[in-house]
């Protein structure tokens, strides 16, 4: 398992991008996988940075990599240390009433270009899972 502690800043965005890219040509990854991988995780470190650690750059973001052999898969665990939110209650954003709220779209659009999304530790960890 391969892991990255990043500080809660937008700053560890590209540090977050310099591992998936690492990731990438280490294990051979396509491009259209990479382009959902890329998005989904820093997506998802993002919302830890913002939402979990509210920004407070003393507060880590934990993100894990590790590749399963069956089926082919890459598997990511972002952990942030906030008190973690009601991932099963989030708006819908493609409702109309919600159509024109800024925000509120980035899991959402985690669990559209993931494969697999689960969330644990009151939604402080959220496992993405991408197929090769």
């Amino acid at each position: 398992m391969q892991q990255l502690i990043v500080s809660s800043k937008h700053e560890s965005l590209k540090e977050i991008e310099h591992f998936l890219e690492q990731v990438v040509v280490e294990h051979n990854v396509a491009d259209e996988v990479f382009g959902n991988m890329l998005i989904g995780v820093t997506e998802a470190v993002n919302n830890a940075i913002i939402h979990g650690n509210k920004e407070d750059d003393t507060k880590k973001v934990v993100l894990e990599f590790e590749r399963e052999e069956s089926p082919d898969k890459l598997v990511f665990h972002i952990h942030d240390e906030g008190n973690g939110f009601d991932y099963n209650g989030l708006p819908d954003p493609t409702h109309p009433d919600n159509l024109m709220v800024v925000g509120g779209r980035g899991v959402f659009l985690i669990k559209q270009l993931a494969d697999w999304v689960v969330f644990s530790n009151d939604g402080a960890t959220i496992e993405l899972q991408f197929r090769l």
